[in-house]
């Protein structure tokens, strides 16, 4: 478990910080009363998996700590609409605050305006912060490795379980990988960047590519521009690929995403 690093140290603290505000005005009973039940959810893994296209999780992210703004000026609605007539899979949105400038009404009403299933992209390390992504609607969850314990990691995929939410359990290295595996992890996406860097290097996903078992559906996370990147990891074995920052640079996401799509070209061809 690695929770150094300048950056994330200070991501981790202030969502601890503001966990703690939160828990006192929403209490954990209330937010679990008031969730949608599992029958609503709509199938994130699945759609990860299908054959027949190229499954793009299309972020939306307003910032990061590193690159700072990216786009400020789009609404998370009109580009996740964009997304999903592009072809999008999926959808991802930032709901970090203080260092993403996301929200869960950002998710909320991303969701809303499509079909498409929403996993909640954020620094979860409590068991309320589940509970709260399925309040807001979402599909599934983000689970970092890096900042969990192997207990965290366990508790948490059981309560995404249990709150009838997919897990997306991020890994960055060889260790966070055996780790993620060990706690039960069936959707493991590994990210190009290095969280307490912030650094993206390609080749991350294609060195870790050979100790993905066969049963995990894998995503590649981060640094994806083209088809060809596409191509490539999909040729290593990733079933599905997460793309913010290409997308939301673009003067038009969803268009950048129909592209990147038609460029990849189709599975098997």
């Amino acid at each position: 478990m690695s929770r150094g690093g300048s950056v994330l140290g200070r991501i981790v603290a202030r969502t601890r910080e503001q966990l703690e505000s939160r828990r006192r005005e929403f209490p954990l009973e209330r937010v679990q009363s008031l969730a949608p039940t599992p029958a609503k959810r709509r199938q994130f893994s699945a759609a990860l998996a299908r054959a027949d296209r190229v499954n793009v999780i299309g972020e939306f992210k307003r910032r990061s700590p590193s690159r700072g703004a990216i786009r400020e000026d789009l609404h998370p609605v009109s580009v996740a609409q964009g997304y999903e007539v592009a072809g999008a899979a999926a959808l991802s949105v930032l709901t970090e605050e203080s260092f993403f400038g996301g929200s869960l009404d950002d998710l909320h009403e991303a969701r809303s305006a499509t079909e498409l299933p929403t996993l909640r992209k954020d620094f979860v390390l409590d068991p309320y912060q589940v509970w709260e992504a399925a309040f807001a609607g979402a599909d599934a969850v983000l689970l970092i490795v890096g900042i969990l314990s192997d207990a965290e990691l366990r508790g948490l995929i059981a309560t995404a379980d249990a709150a009838g939410l997919d897990a997306l359990v991020e890994v960055h290295e060889a260790e966070e990988l055996r780790r993620g595996l060990a706690a039960g992890a069936y959707l493991l996406g590994v990210n190009n960047r290095d969280l307490r860097s912030m650094e993206i290097r390609p080749e991350t996903a294609l060195e870790l590519a050979p100790l993905l078992p066969a049963d995990v559906l894998a995503v590649a996370e981060s640094g994806i521009r083209s088809g060809a990147d596409v191509r490539r990891l999909r040729d290593a074995g990733y079933s599905a690929f997460l793309v913010g920052e290409h997308l939301m640079r673009a003067a038009d996401p969803g268009a950048a995403l129909g592209e990147l799509i038609r460029s990849a070209g189709a599975p098997g061809s």
